[in-house]
């Protein structure tokens, strides 16, 4: 059997993060496909509004706070879950359409560190309806412009 050389330069990692338990398993997926190699995780947690038109300010406001802690809560969550790995990671919180903000999340890692490697590692949804209508998972595999792993 004979194995394939990873790529030149590093890989950067993006990996989708809502502290569902799939999103667990593509952040435990992202610290294994780094295993040996240099690069670096980007967890992102993405803040979405299906709607603002029927919300008035000081209700968009309030999801706006309650998105921030959210956000602070799954730092702390990815933060226990990578504690003693020696992965480089960072978290973000973007707000938007959730496969859009993967894809620009890994854009800008290419921007970032020319001549490396980017990548986009999601959960897989658990719910089957959304295999058939579509996710977030769907929707990158569709589109997404780099690498792609569905993480079961």
């Amino acid at each position: 059997m004979s194995t394939v050389p990873p790529p030149a330069g590093q890989l950067h990692l993006v990996v989708g993060y809502d502290g569902s338990a799939p999103a667990v398993r593509a952040l435990d997926a992202a610290v294994r496909l780094l295993h040996d190699r240099d690069g670096s995780i980007d967890v992102i947690y993405v803040a979405h509004l299906t709607s603002l038109e029927m919300m008035s300010a000081d209700a968009i406001a309030e999801m706006e706070k309650s998105f921030d802690q959210i956000a602070e809560d799954l730092q702390v969550q990815a933060g226990q879950q990578l504690a003693g790995r020696e992965e480089r990671w960072h978290f973000q919180r973007r707000q938007g359409m959730i496969a859009e903000q993967l894809v620009a999340a890994a854009a800008q890692a290419l921007v970032d560190h020319p001549g490396d490697t980017a990548a986009i590692v999601v959960g897989s949804s658990s719910q089957a309806s959304h295999r058939v209508v579509g996710s977030v998972a769907v929707s990158l595999a569709r589109h997404a412009p780099v690498p792609l792993v569905i993480v079961p």
